[in-house]
């Protein structure tokens, strides 16, 4: 079985499931793996290069926010 398969077994799975304790610790497992992860791994050359000319490309289509309504945005979520 194919990786693709998997996750979509996975997912299906996870949207039929109706114990909240199990669900519960499925997401504190995936959480506490995701925290554990080094996020501050400096990006490779052909990563950054990719992000420049992605956020170039966004901001030629006008894909873009001003800091003051993120920051606005960020203050709702709270």
């Amino acid at each position: 079985m194919d990786i693709q398969t998997r996750k979509l077994n996975l997912i299906t799975y996870l949207a039929q499931l109706q114990d909240e304790s199990f669900f519960e610790k499925i997401e504190e497992y995936i959480l506490s793996k995701l925290d554990k992860e080094d996020h501050t791994k400096p990006f490779s050359v052909e990563e950054l290069n990719k992000r420049i000319d992605q956020s170039l490309e966004d901001s030629k289509n006008d894909k873009v926010i001003e800091s003051n309504d993120l920051l606005s945005e960020i203050k709702q979520w709270q």
